[in-house]
């Protein structure tokens, strides 16, 4: 999928990924949910289905409160307090932390909460919010948006098809 330059583009690439991703979601038996049987975010680290759906949860709510900051003319602290972006490995680390008491169906509830909140999020911005200026160094709000939404969502799809096929579960 091209990477988007509209507003309308961006919500098409979040609404199919997320799409994508939650069918291979679906066909997840809860009990593997917590198994540490994917290759993690930090290199040479392992992680489950569950820590990658609480991964897109942190991130997801992280551009959240990037945004609800911003509006209210406060300092972002990017990516997020306490750490830098050579420590995302780390950052994920927490995320997975912060999700590990929820069930999968919370699971699934609170990444599908978070993504319809950042489309309602887009919807109220117009196009020259999201495209026609930077946000962040040299990239756009939008941008910045389809970088923690709709290429994380494609990406946990493809780690997702790839370990039902080693599990059977395909």
């Amino acid at each position: 999928m091209p990477v988007p330059q509209t507003k309308a583009e961006l919500l098409a690439a979040i609404d199919v990924q997320f799409a994508r991703l939650m069918r291979e979601l679906e066909r997840v038996p809860d009990e593997r949910y917590r198994e540490p049987s994917l290759e993690g975010h930090a290199k040479g680290t392992m992680m489950s289905v569950g820590d990658l759906v609480a991964y897109l949860i942190g991130w997801g709510e992280l551009v959240i409160k990037w945004i609800d900051r911003d509006q209210r003319g406060e300092l972002v602290d990017f990516p997020e307090t306490g750490y830098q972006w050579n420590e995302l490995g780390r950052l994920a680390q927490k995320f997975y932390a912060d999700f590990h008491a929820l069930s999968p169906g919370e699971l699934v509830a609170r990444l599908k909460r978070s993504k319809e909140t950042l489309e309602v999020l887009i919807r109220d911005r117009d196009e020259r919010t999201l495209y026609g200026r930077p946000w962040y160094g040299k990239f756009t709000l939008g941008r910045m948006i389809q970088f923690n939404t709709s290429s994380p969502y494609a990406n946990a799809h493809g780690r997702l098809r790839k370990w039902k096929k080693v599990n059977g579960l395909a």
